[in-house]
């Protein structure tokens, strides 16, 4: 029996196969990357600016998982900060590989001077 395949940059994938969820963010991330940068000068959202802040004293620009009270950091507002190019991912987490570890790149901090 003939099955169907996909070849990614990850492997083959059997039809129906499972992605894991680094494999997903990774692939996201590269499609993210494809998009053409917005012509208009974008302004990161209060709730954006809040987060890339708080990457700008940590070591290699860290973005944290948790806000200040502990909660976890809304996985919409770091895909769109991505998406901006505002930050990258950075290193796959082995225990939690569904969270996004990712670090201020240049433009989020240029961004931030400015706002």
């Amino acid at each position: 029996m003939i099955g169907l395949w996909t070849i990614s940059a990850y492997g083959p994938l059997r039809a129906g196969g499972r992605i894991t969820a680094i494999q997903g963010a990774i692939m996201a991330t590269q499609t993210a990357a494809r998009i053409e940068p917005r012509t208009e000068q974008t302004r990161p959202t209060p709730v954006q600016k809040r987060w890339l802040v708080r990457g700008l004293d940590q070591a290699g620009g860290k973005l944290p998982l948790f806000d200040e009270d502990g909660r976890e950091i809304d996985p919409r507002t770091i895909k769109s900060c991505i998406r901006q190019g505002w930050a990258e991912p950075w290193i796959a987490n082995p225990i939690k590989p569904d969270w996004l570890v990712c670090r201020l790149t240049d433009a989020g901090r240029e961004i931030l001077g400015g706002a």
